[in-house]
């Protein structure tokens, strides 16, 4: 399968060897480059692209709006967002708003090709490491409402759901998850599509954002790996 790439960032040189680099790659197509967040979502719309690398700080619009509108839509593509910073209150928005995932802009570029190829075959690009970096640094801000509101949507799951979900906050791979719980690898990935149905999520990384508002990973931190 080829994957469709939209490259967005407000940086001629960044762009050119963004798309260098990920288009010498065989299983990679780079469809459109776009300077701005307007300039994707229209680009977006004519190209259809499976993924989208999304600088965050550029003018007309920013990188997390247009991640937003994209994600918004039905069938939207993936985003991958460029950052310079780890733990950023923009990458943590962008997150929410339904980006797979982030990759610095100093990251290697085969690190860069990987996250690519992982994002278009469904998995996040963000390791457990790089997931408690962001909760750590999501703590304190506006905690209270979004813990309530994420302790009210996770009572609507079923128990079997809410143990997946707290294993995705944790890091899991489905894999671990089914061998914790004593699972089958399909039943898993079912619990997970239905997690993000009931919720109304988009992805894996929504599930762990929810299950940190809502408190439930405190009590295994020390577990985690």
């Amino acid at each position: 399968m080829t994957i469709r790439l939209l490259v967005v960032d407000d940086d001629p040189l960044v762009r050119a060897g963004l798309a260098l680099m990920l288009g010498g790659a065989d299983d990679i197509e780079i469809v459109a480059e776009a300077a701005d967040g307007a300039q994707a979502i229209d680009l977006a719309a004519r190209h259809t692209p499976d993924v989208v690398l999304m600088d965050i700080r550029m003018p007309v619009m920013d990188g997390l709006a247009a991640t937003e509108a994209l994600r918004a839509r039905p069938g939207g593509p993936d985003v991958v967002v460029l950052t310079t910073f780890h733990a950023d209150e923009q990458v943590l928005r962008a997150m929410r708003a339904g980006a797979a995932g982030f990759v610095l802009k100093d990251t290697p570029p085969a690190e860069i090709v990987a996250a690519v190829r992982r994002v278009a075959s469904g998995d996040p690009v963000l390791s457990p490491a790089v997931t408690r970096q962001l909760m750590t640094h999501a703590a304190g801000t506006a905690a209270d409402v979004r813990g309530a509101d994420a302790v009210r949507r996770l009572d609507t799951l079923a128990e079997r759901e809410r143990e997946v979900a707290v294993a995705v906050g944790q890091g899991r791979s489905n894999a671990e998850i089914a061998s914790e719980l004593y699972m089958s690898l399909p039943t898993v990935k079912t619990h997970v599509s239905r997690i993000l149905a009931k919720l109304g999520l988009n992805n894996r990384v929504q599930i762990a954002l929810l299950a940190h508002d809502a408190g439930l990973l405190d009590d295994d931190a020390h577990r985690e790996h």
